[in-house]
């Protein structure tokens, strides 16, 4: 009886691979992102994925915790793999700090690790792309956070999109103003972080719960509802905290923030003030944003916030900290599917085809003099019909074709075809690279 030795080839269940086509769109996004950050000054950063179990359970809550993958390790220590990319910076600058500059400017772009259970749009290994600055409080740095978040979106084809801004200190104030006592603000906001997806009518269900009393919810619901010009809310909000010392603070803070926000030549129709953005974790202190793609309506693509408390929980003092992290996951979907990647897929810029044995070292021979000019050239290797190797460049989409023909061959020539439009043109060897590095630059 024959048995079937074969390894099954399967893949864990909320992990993907990602195949050539779909890493050159994910290369794409991640280089337009870097080089925005780079543009401002940011530095890369690379972690571990694997952090000791304490570094990590700090700052999570009790059902982040639930979500980190463990791992078991000989010598009793407790390892697991990255659950996010601000605890593994917080615990680099406590580590680091007397040889860091001082503000620390970075951004790390790498997967992360969530013991989730898979669903679209959750999956249990995917990449995070964040960028922040450690080291100064003040809200120009919250400002540039914002502005790159802008910078961002534009250079990847977004145009119609808004970045919600808040501020916690503004909410913990009209908590306080709404007599609702501080150990409950923490609950209050996380049920206000779920608005947007079940609607007011849950929310307030969920602060009924609480044990609210109804003056109190009644006095807080309403603020939810203003957004929009920022100066028109800052004054809004200044009648209602004008008693509230926290309150006055924050909102000077906010009123900083925004004038910063001009300085940086930020469109006004391209962010606003949403006093119901709450964002969900708990060590947020400051200022927080979220960018929501308007057209196609996918909801949030960025987010993130100040946490001037978090790198304490390393160094023993309170350290201010900004940053946000794009989704690139969904980036990469929202892209794909309206079509915003550049139609190229393929990496290579040029083929070099051949018709039969005898001119194959030809080829070879121009690829590599193309290559050493710098262009990304790949050579066919066998001898089929010159129709099918076209056929093999279209479906690559590599856009041009150098064909070594016999006749060109002897007058020490080769015909560049584009595949866009079919046209061919005739031109020496040696002018070869020139010519098609002209045709693969940018019109002018």
């Amino acid at each position: 009886m024959e048995t079937n030795d074969n390894i099954q080839a399967r893949i864990l269940k909320g992990t993907r691979d990602f195949l050539p086509v779909q890493m050159l769109q994910r290369d794409y996004v991640v280089n337009t992102l870097v080089e925005v950050f780079q543009r401002y000054g940011l530095e890369p950063l690379t972690t571990p994925a694997i952090e000791y179990m304490e570094v990590l359970t700090r700052k999570y809550g009790e059902e982040g915790e639930k979500l980190i993958y463990r791992l078991a390790y000989k010598g009793g220590d407790v390892l697991a793999l990255r659950y996010d990319l601000t605890i593994p910076l917080c615990r680099v600058y406590a580590m680091h700090a007397k040889s860091l500059p001082k503000p620390f400017k970075r951004y790390q772009i790498q997967p992360v690790w969530r013991a989730d259970r898979p669903q679209k749009g959750r999956l249990r290994e995917f990449y995070q792309c964040d960028f922040d600055v450690i080291g100064s409080d003040d809200m120009v740095v919250d400002a540039e956070i914002i502005s790159i978040n802008h910078d961002c979106m534009a250079a990847l084809g977004f145009d119609r999109f808004n970045i919600r801004i808040n501020n916690r200190k503004v909410l913990n104030a009209l908590l306080e103003y709404a007599g609702i006592p501080p150990s409950l603000g923490p609950d209050v906001l996380r049920s206000v972080d779920k608005l947007d997806k079940s609607g007011m009518e849950t929310v307030t269900t969920e602060l009924e719960k609480l044990e609210l009393s109804e003056t109190s919810i009644n006095t807080f619901i309403p603020f939810l509802s203003m957004k929009g010009d920022p100066e028109e809310v800052l004054r809004e909000l200044r009648g209602i905290l004008k008693e509230t010392p926290a309150g006055v603070d924050s909102l000077a803070e906010m009123e900083s923030l925004f004038g910063h926000l001009k300085d940086f030549s930020l469109p006004g129709e391209r962010y606003s003030w949403d006093v119901s953005l709450a964002r969900g974790l708990d060590y947020y202190t400051g200022p927080i944003y979220e960018t929501v793609v308007e057209e196609p309506n996918v909801g949030s693509l960025s987010g993130g916030g100040r946490y001037d408390k978090l790198v304490g929980e390393f160094t023993g003092e309170d350290t201010p900290a900004t940053g946000a992290s794009i989704g690139l996951e969904r980036i990469i979907t929202v892209m794909d599917e309206q079509k915003m990647f550049p139609e190229t897929t393929a990496v290579a810029q040029v083929l070099v085809v051949h018709l039969g044995e005898d001119y194959r070292s030809h080829a070879i021979t121009i690829a590599a003099a193309l290559r050493g000019a710098g262009l990304k050239t790949e050579v066919y290797y066998h001898q089929d019909r010159l129709k099918k190797q076209l056929t093999y460049a279209n479906k690559r989409g590599i856009p041009l074709v150098v064909i070594a023909a016999p006749d060109e061959l002897k007058e020490g020539k080769v015909i560049v075809r584009d595949m866009a439009t079919g046209k061919q043109e005739t031109v020496p060897v040696e002018s070869a690279p020139t010519h098609l590095s002209d045709k693969l630059s940018p019109k002018k």
